[in-house]
Formats: C-alpha cells, sequence, structure tokens
C-alpha cells in the first residue's frame, strides 16, 4: 500500500466541477449566456484568475463558447445527463442518499473485488493512506473519504456504477460533514472508521467479493446511524 497522499483539487478545478454539472445536468438551457466572471467569482468565492481558468477548461471539453465582447455561452451538448440529482434540502433528501447507497455501493464493491486491476486497486489505497494519516492527527477527510468510495465504483469496471457515484458527491458531502463532525466528538470512532475503510480495501485486494459487499453494507449502516441514532 502506497504512503502517496490524495492531490487535493485545486480551487479551479472545484469551479470547473460545479460548473460542469450544472451544465450537464440542464441547468443552463443551450445558447444561455453565463454569469460573468466577477458574478461567478462572488458566487464561488474566489478570485477572477480561477473562474478564468475554470471556463477554460469548459471551453477546451466543448461544453461553452465565447462571444468576444458578450461574454460565455452553454454550447448544446444533447440529452441531458440522467443523473443531475436535485440538491439535498432536508434529512429526508439525506436519509434518501444513504438507502440509495445502501442499494448501490455494496454491489460495487464487490465487482470491484471481482474485477480490479492493479491500477484501479491503486486509486482506493492512495485514498486510504489519506484517512489513515488524516485519522492520526484526529481529523477526517472529507475528500479523502470521498475518494475511496469514487474509486471502489471505478475499480467495478461498470460506467453506470461509476456515473452514479460521480453525481452524488455533492450528496455524499453533505452526509461526510455531519458525520466527520460527529466522528471528532466522539472517542474512538476515527479509528472505528479508518479500520471499516481499511477492512473493505483488503477484502477487495483480496478479490473476496462477499465480504467486500458485507462490510460496505455495514461500513454505510454504522455511518447513517451514527447520524440518525433512531434511524
Amino acid at each position: 500500500m502506497t504512503d502517496q497522499p490524495a492531490r487535493r483539487k485545486s480551487l479551479s478545478e472545484l469551479v470547473f466541477d460545479r460548473m460542469f454539472k450544472a451544465i450537464k445536468s440542464g441547468a443552463y438551457a443551450p445558447d444561455e449566456r453565463l454569469p460573468t466572471e466577477h458574478d461567478l467569482a462572488a458566487e464561488f468565492q474566489v478570485s477572477r484568475p480561477v473562474v478564468r481558468d475554470a471556463l477554460k477548461k469548459l471551453r477546451d471539453q466543448g461544453l461553452i463558447y465565447s462571444r468576444q465582447g458578450a461574454g460565455s455561452f452553454v454550447r448544446q451538448v444533447g440529452v441531458r445527463q440522467p443523473l443531475g440529482f436535485g440538491q439535498v434540502e432536508n434529512v429526508t433528501g439525506l436519509l434518501r442518499c444513504y438507502e440509495f447507497r445502501l442499494m448501490l455501493e455494496p454491489a460495487a464493491a464487490g465487482l470491484a473485488a471481482e474485477r480490479h486491476r492493479p491500477e484501479t486497486l491503486a486509486p482506493i489505497a492512495v485514498a486510504l493512506a489519506a484517512l489513515r494519516d488524516a485519522t492520526s492527527r484526529q481529523r477526517h477527510r472529507e475528500d479523502a473519504d470521498f475518494a475511496f468510495h469514487l474509486a471502489i465504483a471505478r475499480a467495478s469496471e461498470n460506467q453506470y456504477v461509476e456515473t452514479a457515484m460521480a453525481a452524488l458527491e455533492s450528496h455524499i458531502a453533505v452526509g461526510m460533514q455531519f458525520h466527520g463532525q460527529s466522528l471528532k466528538s466522539t472517542p474512538g470512532a476515527l479509528e472505528r472508521v479508518y479500520a471499516e475503510h481499511r477492512a473493505i480495501h483488503d477484502a477487495i485486494a483480496d478479490r473476496d467479493g462477499a465480504t467486500a459487499r458485507a462490510l460496505m453494507e455495514a461500513h454505510l449502516s454504522h455511518s447513517r446511524e451514527r447520524l440518525f441514532p433512531a434511524g
């Protein structure tokens, strides 16, 4: 297992990701003018050069185009992304997210155990190492936590599973933020959660699909129970 830490995304990558999802989910209509750089910088609380770099990435991927003196516009991208989930707005939405994850992720872990290759197993280990480092400092790394789960989805070698997990990032982040606060206030909780992640990684690495499925289901159930003890 490598000790290389998970790379943090730059601000421009974070802005790009959010705008990419908004465009793909149909939040902007084809040929609709995007907000100005100044307005986007205020919305995302970043500098204008950061926004400019994110817009360049969107142009490079053919998602937007520019008109001199008029700004940036959304390009027609075909069928809207079917997984443009709405935002989590209340406790019920968060519970439904956990419900969906419990249907999706145990199966993904089982498939990852059966199908992983060295290049798809490695990112799981990298995210686990970042979680181990954070745990040793009594911190919870939400970014590394999500990277761990997304890497498992990718290792399943099923593009539908990976797409669903990627589309859930902002929803899962809400639960992970609350979960992280709960972990830091409970003695020994960070260590227990790290052990759950490590056991899932080991089962996948050992190609033990049944154990990987069971461990992922238990991990998500424990996470939900820590947030909603009476749920």
